[in-house]
This record gives C-alpha cells, sequence and structure tokens, in this order.
C-alpha cells in the first residue's frame, strides 16, 4: 500500500461516514405508517409514545393529557376531522377513538389473516392496504363514496375530504376513488406524474415525484398548491390542511408553509428542526428533533401561537421488525424501540443534503461562465482550504478520541477488539423457500432481507456501530483466583459450553459469573476450548442487548482461558423448572403462566436480535433452558456462545459444518440428520423450550417415575396440542389458566408446536414467534381474550 495515500484515504472515508450518518427528516403522509395525528373539530393531537416496551399511544385534549388502551401496543395511528384510528402492533387489529367521547377505543377490524398497513383517515373514512398485496379497502364509508378497486395494488394511500388517493405499485401513477367527481378530477390533475409520496389535504393533494420535486394538484382558493420554488431533493415531511400546505426542508429538518391567508408563519418554530409533520383542517404540529417533543401552531390551535404540548417524547417513525436493508436504521432506534424492532429510515432512500437550507429566492438566469479574475481564484482557494481543513480538524479529534477511548497511547493495559472467528463470515438465512402449508395460516411477519453493502449493514445494527464499546476488559488470573476464592467448590454455580461456572466477587464490588475452560492438557480437548473461548469473546465483546448475558472481561494466561459475565442472581430457566426443590406449587415465582410467558418472550427476543438484528447475524446452535438464564429483575437472558457461527448469507457463503452441534433433545433433527445448518435450527431448540415450559417436562424424560422409556417432550406434547386438549399436559405446578390466560397459553402452545416441524422450512421465523408471544403477553394482561386458535399467525420462509 502507497502509505502516502493511507491518511488521506481515512480521512475521505470518515467524512464520507459521517454524511452516510446524518440523519433523514423522516417523511410522513396521512397514507403511510405515521406515530403523530391530529383532529381539527376538537383540536387534539395524540402520538405512540417512544422507549416503552408497550408502545401505547398518549393524546392531549383541552389542557390534559389521556392515555388510549394504556395496554395495547400500536405500530401506526392515523387522524380524521374528529375522531382517531390506530394500527395494533402485529398489524391485524384497528382500534379507533371520538376525540370528542373520552377517547374510548372501539374495535373497527380484527383478523389475523389479513393484516393492513398504510393506515389513512379522511373525513369520514377509514383506509388501509393489505400488507404484501397491496389492494386498499375502506370502512365507514356511505353509499356515494365509490370504493378502491380490487385489482389496483398500492405502495402508499392518503385521504382528503370525500376522497382518498394512491400511488400505484409498478407504474407509480396516481389512482383516486371516493365521491366520483373529487375523486376523477383529483387523478386527471395528477395525469401520468411519476410520485414517490403522496399526502391529501382537506381539498387538495401534494406529493413528491420520482426527480425529488414537489408538486401539488387539487383546490388553489387559498394558494396551497402554489408550491415555493426550490431545487429537487429540497422538501420532504409534507403536511396538508384544509387552505395551508407545510413541508420540511432535508437540509436542516426546517418547516416552510405556504397558502392559509398568511396565518401559518414559521417564525414561531424558528430554529426548531423537525423530524415529522402533521395537520388537521387549521394548524400545523410537528414532533422535533432535539428531544421528540410536539409544537403545534396556526389559527385553530393556542391563538396560533407555537405551542409546546405536554405529551411524553413520541416515536419519530413506528418500530417494525425488519432489518430496514432498503433506507438503513434511524438513529437510536434500539433504544427509542426499547430494544424490540427498528425504526426504518423511510423510501425513497435519496442522499442527504448537507448544510445550511438554501435562501429563499428566484432561481439564478442561465449560467455564464465569467472570466477568471484573482478574486474568484481567491475565494475558492479559501473555500477549498476551509474544506480540505475542516475534515482534517475532524479526523484528528476522531483520532484523539480513539486513542483515549483504548488507552493505545497512554500505554494501558490490552483490550480485546471484536475480531470474527475462524469461520466462515456470513448473515442469516432462513431455511429455504418460502411456503404455507394447510395447517399454518398466512403470517402477519415481515420477511427479513437482508441486502446492501457489509458497510450499510454495519451502521443498521446495534452490534456493530461505532456508539458500542466493542471491547472487553482484560483481567488477570491472579485477580480471578482470587475473586472466586481459588475456584472453590462452593463457589461453582454451573457448567457452559467448553467449561466450569464460578460466582466471583471482582476488587471494585463487582458480582460476576466466571467460566474457567477445562484445565486438561489434551490436544484436542485444548483445542476445543480454544475454539469455544475465541467464539464467545467474539461475539459477546460485540453484542449488546438486553436479553443477552453481558461479557465483562477475560483472561488468557498460559493454557488458562477464562471468560467474565455479568451475574444472574436467579439463575437458568432449567434449574427453576426441574429441580426438585421447586416443586412445591407456591415457591416458585415462575408458578404463574405470566411469567413463564414474559420469561419466553425475552429470550426469542434475545434470539430474534441474534437473527435479524446482528451484523453479521448469528446462529446460536445450543438454544436450550440451562442457556436461558434469569437476572436479578427476573428478566431472561440469553448466554453460552461457545457453539454459536456467523450464518451464511449467499450460496458462495454457504458451509455445511463437519459435525452437528448442540444438546441432545433440542438439537434440530434436519440439522442432525443432513449437517446443514440455518437460523431455523435456534427455533427447533426454542420450541423445545416453550413446550417445557408448558407441561414441565424435561426435554428427555423418563414415561413414569420409577424409570420407563425415554420420552422427548416433542413427541409427548405435540400430538396432544393438535388434538386439542393442551389440559392435559400442563404443567400441574402452575395454577390452572385463567379466561384470558387460557388463550394466552394456547397460543405459546400452537406457536411451540410450528417450532418443532421436523423441516426448518416448515417452522417460524424469530420475528413471528416475538409477535405472537408479544400477543400471548398482553392476553394475560387484558381482561378478555380476542384470539382463536384456529387461526394462529405462523409461516415458515
Amino acid at each position: 500500500m502507497n502509505n502516502n495515500k493511507s491518511p488521506f484515504s481515512l480521512t475521505l472515508f470518515l467524512f464520507l461516514l459521517l454524511l452516510l450518518l446524518s440523519p433523514l427528516p423522516l417523511s410522513r403522509a396521512l397514507g403511510s405508517a405515521a406515530t403523530l395525528a391530529v383532529t381539527a373539530a376538537p383540536s387534539a393531537v395524540c402520538g405512540v409514545v417512544e422507549s416503552e416496551p408497550t408502545r401505547s399511544i398518549a393524546c392531549y385534549l383541552d389542557g390534559r393529557v389521556v392515555p388510549v388502551a394504556p395496554n395495547v401496543s400500536f405500530s401506526a395511528i392515523s387522524g380524521g376531522r374528529s375522531y382517531f384510528c390506530g394500527l395494533r402492533s402485529g398489524n391485524y387489529s384497528l382500534l379507533c377513538w371520538d376525540a370528542l367521547a373520552s377517547f374510548q377505543s372501539k374495535r373497527l377490524y380484527n383478523n389475523d389473516t389479513v393484516l393492513f398497513e398504510n393506515l389513512a383517515l379522511g373525513d369520514s373514512q377509514v383506509c388501509a392496504t393489505v400488507v404484501g398485496a397491496g389492494t386498499a379497502s375502506c370502512w365507514r364509508t356511505d353509499a356515494t363514496f365509490e370504493l378502491p378497486s380490487g385489482s389496483d395494488r398500492f405502495s402508499s394511500i392518503s385521504s382528503g375530504s370525500g376522497f382518498s388517493c394512491g400511488i400505484l405499485k409498478g407504474s407509480d401513477r396516481v389512482r383516486c376513488w371516493g365521491v366520483e367527481s373529487v375523486a376523477r378530477k383529483m387523478e386527471a390533475e395528477f395525469a401520468n406524474a411519476s410520485m414517490v409520496s403522496l399526502v391529501a389535504g382537506e381539498s387538495h393533494v401534494c406529493g413528491l415525484d420520482s426527480g425529488g420535486y414537489l408538486i401539488c394538484r387539487g383546490s388553489n382558493d387559498f394558494g396551497q398548491i402554489d408550491v415555493p420554488e426550490g431545487e429537487t431533493l429540497e422538501f420532504s415531511g409534507l403536511a396538508l390542511g384544509a387552505e395551508h400546505s407545510c413541508a420540511i426542508r432535508r437540509s436542516n429538518g426546517s418547516v416552510f408553509c405556504w397558502g392559509g391567508r398568511g396565518l401559518f408563519s414559521v417564525n414561531v418554530t424558528k430554529g426548531v428542526s423537525f423530524e415529522a409533520i402533521v395537520s388537521a383542517a387549521n394548524f400545523t404540529c410537528g414532533l422535533t428533533t432535539n428531544n421528540f417533543s410536539v409544537i403545534c401552531w396556526g389559527p385553530g390551535w393556542a391563538n396560533g401561537s407555537a405551542f409546546e404540548v405536554p405529551l411524553p417524547p413520541i416515536l419519530p417513525g413506528p418500530c417494525v421488525q425488519s432489518s430496514c436493508s432498503e433506507c438503513g436504521i434511524y438513529p437510536q432506534s434500539e433504544s427509542l424501540c426499547s430494544g424490540y424492532g427498528n425504526i426504518c429510515k423511510p423510501k425513497p432512500c435519496w442522499p442527504q443534503i448537507p448544510g445550511p437550507a438554501p435562501p429563499q429566492m428566484a432561481p439564478p438566469p442561465a449560467a455564464v461562465v465569467p472570466p477568471a479574475s484573482e478574486s474568484n481564484t481567491l475565494t475558492k482557494g479559501l473555500l477549498a482550504f476551509v474544506i480540505v481543513g475542516s475534515v482534517g480538524v475532524v479526523a484528528g479529534i476522531c483520532t484523539v478520541i480513539y486513542c483515549l477511548w483504548t488507552g493505545v497511547c497512554l500505554g494501558k493495559k490490552k483490550i480485546h477488539n471484536s475480531v470474527q472467528p475462524r469461520i466462515t463470515r456470513g448473515g442469516s438465512i432462513n431455511g429455504g423457500a418460502g411456503s404455507n402449508n394447510s395447517n399454518s395460516p398466512p403470517s402477519r411477519s415481515f420477511t427479513i432481507r437482508r441486502q446492501g453493502s457489509r458497510i450499510m449493514r454495519r451502521q443498521r445494527s446495534g452490534t456493530s456501530s461505532t456508539k458500542h464499546h466493542d471491547r472487553a476488559e482484560e483481567f488477570t488470573f491472579a485477580e480471578l483466583v482470587a475473586a472466586t476464592d481459588n475456584f472453590a467448590l462452593e463457589n461453582k454455580i454451573g457448567a457452559g459450553s467448553y467449561g466450569v461456572v464460578y460466582r466471583g466477587k471482582l476488587v471494585d464490588g463487582r458480582e460476576v459469573a466466571i467460566k474457567r475452560g477445562e484445565t486438561s492438557t489434551k490436544v484436542k480437548k485444548f483445542q476445543e476450548k480454544e475454539s469455544a473461548f475465541e467464539s464467545e469473546l467474539a461475539f459477546l465483546s460485540r453484542l449488546h442487548h438486553k436479553h443477552l448475558v453481558r461479557l465483562v472481561g477475560f483472561c488468557e494466561e498460559k493454557d488458562e482461558r477464562l471468560l467474565v459475565y455479568e451475574y444472574m442472581k436467579n439463575g437458568a430457566l432449567y434449574d427453576h423448572l426441574h429441580d426438585k426443590n421447586n416443586v412445591d406449587k407456591s415457591s416458585s415465582v415462575l408458578n404463574s403462566w405470566r411469567m413463564r410467558i414474559k420469561l419466553a418472550l425475552d429470550a426469542s427476543r434475545g434470539i430474534e436480535y441474534l437473527h435479524n438484528y446482528a451484523v453479521p447475524s448469528i446462529i446460536h446452535r445450543d438454544i436450550k433452558s440451562s442457556n436461558i438464564l434469569i437476572d436479578a429483575t427476573w428478566t431472561a437472558r440469553v448466554s453460552d456462545f461457545g457453539l454459536s457461527m456467523m450464518s451464511p448469507e449467499s450460496d458462495h457463503d454457504y458451509h455445511r459444518p463437519v459435525k452437528a452441534a448442540g444438546t441432545v433433545g433440542y438439537i434440530d433433527p434436519e440439522y442432525y440428520g443432513l449437517n446443514v445448518l440455518t437460523a431455523k435450527s435456534d427455533v427447533y431448540g426454542l420450541g423445545v423450550v416453550l413446550l417445557e415450559l408448558l407441561t414441565g417436562k424435561r426435554a428427555i424424560f423418563k414415561s413414569d417415575e420409577d424409570g420407563g422409556t425415554p420420552v422427548s417432550v416433542v413427541d409427548f406434547a405435540v400430538p396432544v396440542i393438535m388434538a386439542g386438549e393442551l389440559a392435559k399436559i400442563l404443567d400441574q405446578r402452575v395454577a390452572a389458566p385463567e379466561l384470558n390466560e387460557t388463550e394466552a397459553v394456547e397460543l405459546v402452545a400452537y406457536t411451540a408446536m410450528h417450532c418443532v416441524n421436523l423441516e426448518g422450512k416448515d417452522r417460524p421465523t424469530m420475528a413471528d414467534i416475538v409477535a405472537n408471544l408479544e400477543r400471548a403477553l398482553a392476553l394475560c394482561d387484558s381482561s378478555h381474550g380476542s384470539i382463536s386458535s384456529g387461526t394462529i399467525s405462523l409461516v415458515s420462509d
């Protein structure tokens, strides 16, 4: 390599990386998945609250904040003239509430087999599109409202007063329906325009065309379609009312409004950057970039002055079970979604425009190149100097921070950086082509796609992002000997994939679990220990999730290989289910169906993170109840990555392990028989754990108390579940489930049954499993159920 070019290449890379990581204002249409919505009569605003496991909705009206269905998770919300509707997480149910009727929600739609997205409310109509298919359906319409054609497929829709419009898949043309005269006129005005976004106001529609230019059509009584002059890609985040229109400038997030009798002055929001904006008939509200608070202004809101609404922080976008492969993940996505999903940057994936907003002035005349002058040359030279100097400063700051962070410059002790283990690199695969058998209803999950460059994939994952400390502390062997009282027998708390685990206490008072590799000097044993040690260290030093056991540090001295983890006070799930000391019904916290489902959901979220969000994705290969540990707050975490492997992501990366690895009773029969490893192998192991939770039986148990034939919990439970006689095999240590719990337990049982299908292609994805367990837990917290066992939503890839 040419050393003279290295610093410049590094600087250029850092500069490009900063541009790539610059956040984009999120475009929000009434008809797309939104997290903020308003009504005009009365003036009210609602939003999906951020950083909560249950993504509930909070509304503001007449000086008070009102929660809506606080135990229900929502993915999207939209507002009409006087009412709101919300799409529940999972897209299978639609709830609506009137702003004038104390925000009491009523279910408008509930169906596990037909899932909806792109919620769009108008004057009276509620419209949405079917997930995947794109066909549109509408509710609350009268005889004058022409319904959408069943043959049209839409990528997005939006609703106005008496009409709705959408962008057709494939052609990107605009198609409208509703009151025929209004809909036909609106559609004709867009003619053959190719659109990528569309937002409806009361009687006009605006959107961005395929070239990134803003265009508006419809009524112009108040100048609401007099689009301001601007460059391509200048605007996003449109919001339209009855007489006005607003847009977000992509360069700095500021808002620009036009029409509306001049009453929508943005001076009240001067200097504020917005992530999203929405409008009612005569006011606009925006979600601020700074702290996700809501500001409203306009003649219909608080005397027209800007008013910060006392709502809790609102999500800047829907949390979805997707890898966001098209446009990447929104910054802070993991914390905003409380670790359960991603917020995707909006489509289309246009590049960010750096720098301040351009001044609002007429475009210059056709360019005429003036003769070169000394002043011109000097100006260009200074500009180049400023640009290069700024990049150099950024690179220098990054270098200093890295130097201080790692301690390399100060001679600090070694820090282990995450490296790929010595196995084939890869991403996730999903076990073959998708197919629904006759026993498996259609899925309501998103199919995970992993596309794009590896650099962009690193940006999308919380595992390799620069915001995480991808390193582990190094301990001396003497420190760990002292922490465990020389590995005293009374401190032994278990065993892992390659060694014994001891409880320890570090000099600074931290309680830890220390795994010590087998001390055998046999070459084969040492190689296995070394491989497992490197695997765990490589994976855990870069994985950060609340449902994975956290690695504290490591020790490498001579033949000693030790890993130090955070201490899990409540031990392993296996011990709570199968230890003889826990048979008394009143002695265990786990003797409640809600707690068992909650722990199953915790573990599932950890595995889903490995499969769908780690970069590259990871197959655990040893999912079992003894590898699911429980911390002091009764949160379950997945542990023991000694057998884990990066999953193959393409044909040329595909690998067949030399031999199957795992634990008898939990190992995927397809993997064991064919030596073909997929992410569905972990799904099988989790299915066995779910059956353990339901029945209280070990993965392999004796057919009677005095011995007998070994029986698999799969062979024991699945035929009974299929026969609809689940109650016969439920763990008797747990009280009989109540009415709402019965449906929850039934849902878990049907999920488990699908997880242990013999072929991986017939098993659900982890996203499916998490969604079903979320629903099961919600049922335990509700007073009535809404799920039929005949419509369990699972699918194979």
